[in-house]
């Protein structure tokens, strides 16, 4: 098993003593980076802390052996586009957790036909994860409902569908709901 830590921790623009005072509990610089590099083993318990560090999937920070990889031909800042000063890779996202996807078939939003969306399904009690973010919603006969969470009360998912001029909906609270976590446009 090969680590994406350090590529996750570049791309988020933080040091090892930042991802080590992240930790719960903190840890030190240099045992973040003996993770990194391999010296050190990376459990899973490891695995979880570093990954809530970063504010990321545990998945994302594993590197699967035929996991396909792009170069990195430039980076964009704040004054353009400039080379990269050392190899970089940007890998595909790992499919973690219990992942659904939709496609996107009309304007809808800031949706665009063609997008695809990958939702990470959510059980009630996690439901507060994904307040204020677009979810699916399970309805019955097979049908869907694709809305912003706005809240929870009593049982009761409070939802804005994404249609202009559409009206709050009130859906008593379903099996699952999967939250939108990566959007796959091409441009």
């Amino acid at each position: 098993m090969l680590s994406r830590i350090r590529d996750v921790r570049r791309a988020k623009g933080l040091t090892l003593a930042d991802v080590a005072a992240r930790c719960n509990p903190p840890t030190t610089a240099q045992t973040v980076g003996r993770l990194e590099t391999g010296i050190r083993t990376l459990s899973l318990d490891w695995l979880n802390r570093i990954a809530g560090a970063l504010d990321v999937d545990s998945s994302e920070l594993v590197q699967l052996p035929d996991q396909a990889a792009l170069p990195v031909a430039a980076i964009l800042g704040a004054e353009g586009a400039y080379a990269p000063t050392k190899e970089e890779k940007l890998l595909v996202p790992n499919i973690g957790g219990e992942m659904v996807g939709m496609r996107v078939a009309s304007s809808l939003g800031e949706y665009r036909p063609g997008d695809e969306l990958w939702l990470e399904k959510i059980l009630p009690e996690n439901f507060g994860d994904a307040l204020n973010l677009d979810i699916l919603v399970p309805r019955p006969a097979g049908r869907f409902l694709f809305a912003r969470l706005l809240g929870r009360e009593d049982g009761k998912l409070h939802l804005l569908p994404l249609q202009a001029g559409s009206r709050q909906q009130v859906v008593n609270d379903p099996v699952w709901i999967a939250k939108a976590v990566r959007l796959m446009r091409k441009l």
